[in-house]
């Protein structure tokens, strides 16, 4: 498993299978950087830091998930055999053969044996297998199925007898039959993942509502076995999932671009030296007291008496107080994170990447941060504004919680008390994260052509289709409510489709290209662009290729090819045709389909939601409904 996956998919409270087959869970941050006795812990290897993020988390630092290193030849005993706790979930185990139940341990390490009596004259007693059932709730909750609940269909079963779970035949869960061979009981699994809602928007669940016959539901029991906390304060209602159901887990991941205080004050050295954790205690300590206020020779004094001169002797007074600054975002920009930290849901997207907006559309010129304006073709004038070349970016990425059964808003200290058993004050919170340092491409739609666009009634009534299809979603769900605007949707499928495109171009694979979508109507925060950039963790996308795609001829050639592949899908006249009444995630794409506009999911940030070729090209009814509609670059 990759590090960047301990981030997402498979970060705090998430299940995955070992290579022998183990399903298991992984562990809360309380234990993960827990070195045994012959090892040194070295967390300044894994200390990372966006002050930005940092300050909207409301954490001190981040840190990498550790990697796994053995000790071989080397004296070297930093962060030796580094290991990230799983624990083993679900408990229930059930015989191939004889279809026995089995509750195991979460610590427990080896397989699981059957000794059912079936098996006595056997010298090899088989191996047991984790059942694929388990049992969530809409609060984050993850429980073991209820077997001896459901099939004796009381909360406090009293029959001690045997439970086995047999297939009877047909398909889906009507076919998996819980039985038990001292009383006799039976009962099938059919409906266990189901649920309702009545008209004041309560969740109903079969599991709840049905597992006695009476009126006193099964509700959760705030079961946190990540956390090995098998019991606690929940009474939500409980419903069945397939482990590996895509409902299980939503990872709610943050990400910022890092934007230095001050463009070029700060080399890639300095940067690096910051790391050291003698440099970063005395730097945090001096904070406390002085703050921003802080003299260059009270710093200066303070670190040599903890380091050696020749470390930080030859850099300037100006660059050393500068990444002092930097470190903790001191400045006028401090004010605005500050603010957004303080909203518990995160929702102010406006305001957080507006910062970002504002620099990259620019040239800046930093070690964390650098473009080029590389112009624009000349058949491209009448509808982009600008475009530049981000030849360096450093975005990072970190998980400040999960929901489960549907991916709603989560509240940051929610979110936080999901990752571990008890809160940490924010000076020393942290939160796991992962550095993807690559480049990209910027561009901005022209301001004048995407007002008028935008105004035109049919553009209005067509967008207006998916905030229709959304609002039912998220009205039946109980989901935050939003309006996806004309321009959102637009930019948004440009997006996918020139990503699509630079695929083919540029040799990269779908997964490594990320979009990042800076869109607004507010005044104060008005946007209209979109950045393309390398997503991998790796070197793939890192050597300028991506860049080069951004020269006027090369980009021309790009957008030529993307418009003219999607007015035309595979799947067309299918395609265009149900994208009238809406396809796709939740019926909130147009037209839009595998064929022509979806990408990886790690690659969306919208879950493949809000797509729509007709609002970039037309439709075969409105030819000219599109932004690009009379772009003629053939």
């Amino acid at each position: 498993m990759r590090r960047a996956q301990l981030v997402t998919p498979f970060g705090v409270g998430a299940m995955s299978v070992l290579v022998n087959g183990t399903s298991v869970i992984t562990a809360g941050l309380d234990h993960w950087y827990a070195a045994d006795e012959a090892s040194t812990l070295a967390l300044e290897e894994y200390q990372e830091h966006d002050w930005r993020l940092e300050a909207r988390l409301r954490v001190s630092e981040f840190r990498l998930p550790p990697d796994y290193r053995y000790q071989g030849g080397s004296s070297d005993q930093r962060n030796v055999k580094l290991t990230v706790p799983v624990l083993r979930f679900p408990r229930w185990c059930f015989c191939i053969y004889c279809k026995r139940l089995e509750l195991s341990t979460l610590t427990m390490q080896q397989q699981v044996i059957c000794m059912d009596k079936t098996h006595a004259s056997k010298s090899y007693k088989p191996r047991m297998s984790q059942v694929p059932f388990v049992a969530t709730c809409t609060q984050g909750h993850l429980d073991d199925f209820p077997f001896n609940c459901w099939v004796h269909r009381s909360h406090t079963p009293s029959c001690p007898g045997t439970l086995r779970l047999v297939s009877r035949g047909g398909g889906g869960l009507e076919g998996q039959v819980v039985t038990c061979d001292s009383c006799g009981n039976e009962r099938s699994l059919r409906g266990i993942t189901e649920a309702r809602y009545d008209r004041n928007g309560a969740e109903h669940t079969n599991l709840t509502d049905q597992l006695v016959s009476t009126a006193n539901p099964y509700l959760c029991h705030g079961a946190r076995p990540w956390l090995a906390q098998m019991e606690g304060a929940c009474g939500e209602p409980l419903r069945g999932a397939l482990r590996a159901a895509g409902n299980v887990y939503f990872p709610k991941v943050e990400s910022s671009i890092y934007l230095p205080r001050k463009e070029g004050a700060v080399s890639a050295e300095m940067h690096e030296l910051m790391r050291h954790p003698a440099v970063s205690g005395t730097m945090r300590t001096l904070y406390d007291i002085f703050g921003a206020d802080l003299k260059v020779e009270v710093l200066r004094k303070n670190l040599l008496r903890n380091l050696p001169p020749e470390l930080f002797g030859p850099i300037p007074d100006d660059e050393l107080m500068a990444g002092y600054l930097d470190l903790f975002g001191s400045g006028e920009q401090l004010s605005t994170a500050a603010e957004e930290s303080g909203n518990e849901l995160l929702t102010g997207d406006d305001e957080w990447r507006y910062p970002e907006f504002k620099h990259i559309r620019e040239t800046p010129q930093d070690d964390y941060l650098s473009a080029t304006d590389p112009g624009i073709h000349c058949d491209l004038e009448t509808s982009l504004e600008r475009v530049r070349s981000v030849d360096v970016l450093r975005e990072t990425r970190a998980l400040r919680g999960f929901t489960r059964v549907r991916d709603d808003v989560l509240k940051l200290s929610s979110g936080k008390a999901l990752l571990r058993r008890k809160p940490l004050p924010p000076d020393q919170d942290w939160l796991p994260a992962y550095v993807v340092k690559g480049e990209g491409i910027y561009f901005e739609l022209d301001p004048d052509r995407l007002a008028a666009w935008e105004g035109r009634a049919e553009v209005q009534k067509r967008a207006g289709k998916i905030a229709t299809n959304f609002s039912a979603v998220a009205s039946q769900r109980g989901l935050q409510n939003r309006t996806p605007s004309a321009r959102f949707v637009l930019l948004h499928t440009l997006g996918h489709l020139l990503v699509n495109q630079l695929v083919f171009a540029c040799g990269y694979s779908s997964a490594s290209l990320r979009e990042r979508i800076y869109v607004s109507n507010a005044d104060e925060h008005e946007m209209a662009g979109i950045l393309i950039y390398t997503a991998a963790g790796d070197s793939e996308g890192t050597m300028g290729g991506l860049v080069r795609m951004s020269r006027p001829d090369d980009l021309r050639s790009v957008f030529a090819s993307a418009l003219t592949d999607a007015k035309w899908c595979s799947t067309d006249p299918v395609c265009m045709d149900a994208g009238e009444k809406g396809q796709g995630p939740d019926s909130c794409n147009l037209a839009a389909c595998h064929g022509c506009a979806l990408l990886p999911e790690t690659s969306c940030e919208e879950f493949n939601r809000f797509l729509d070729r007709g609002l970039v090209i037309g439709t075969f009814s409105d030819p000219t409904l599109g932004y690009f509609s009379d772009l003629n670059l053939a």
